[in-house]
């Protein structure tokens, strides 16, 4: 009877680590969906509904799901950060986040744009530009976004999901001006996860 009890419990723990993993994946799949349509809507977008099929995707993984320590960064200036058209765009330093992966501990910086936040609509909005290993391998060069908001960051503790990470459209056509990410936010691995690069050349 334990034994049958045993296996029943086991049965379910799997059970529920396999649904979780097919739920997540879902999700994901969803988030994309959503991300391409955004092209779409967006008058500024490189792309056309033709060009779709030429995004790529690493397949959906929940290990590159991290919960990180946010640390606020107090009094911080607003500094140039430069694009890929020599141009400037001024940030401010909003905190560190501090993550493992892969039984590696890792900080990001997070940014906000002193532009942006004069807006209603985006005044919440947090940037975070990153390099890592995979950079002209499988993914584009010059580095990927994500994208976050200020109510994400609750007691300290900040969800970071690189599945969303994301090209910036420099990638897809020239003529736009791309934050390039600052060498404190090289992440020395492979983040196999997100958006790999264009496979359509422009």
């Amino acid at each position: 009877m334990q034994i049958k009890s045993l296996s029943a419990i086991l049965i379910f723990i799997l059970c529920g680590i396999v649904c979780f993993s097919q739920t997540y994946a879902d999700q994901i799949t969803e988030y994309r969906t959503e991300y391409k349509q955004g092209f779409l809507k967006d008058a500024n977008s490189p792309l056309k509904k033709k060009d779709l099929k030429y995004l790529d995707f690493f397949e959906p993984d929940s290990r590159y799901v991290v919960t990180a320590n946010f640390k606020r960064t107090e009094d911080a200036l607003p500094f140039d950060m430069p694009t890929s058209s020599g141009k400037m765009k001024e940030y401010i330093k909003y905190g560190e986040a501090t993550f493992l992966l892969h039984d590696t501990a890792f900080t990001i910086s997070v940014y906000q744009s002193t532009q942006l936040r004069e807006f209603e609509q985006y005044k919440n909005y947090l940037f975070i530009p990153f390099n890592d290993a995979t950079n002209s391998v499988t993914t584009y060069g010059g580095g990927r976004y994500m994208d976050l908001e200020i109510d994400e960051i609750k007691n300290n503790t900040l969800i970071i999901d690189f599945n969303k990470a994301y090209n910036p459209y420099c990638v897809y056509s020239d003529g736009y001006s791309c934050p390039v990410p600052p060498k404190e936010n090289f992440l020395d691995v492979q983040i196999n996860a997100g958006e790999k690069n264009f496979l359509k050349k422009h």
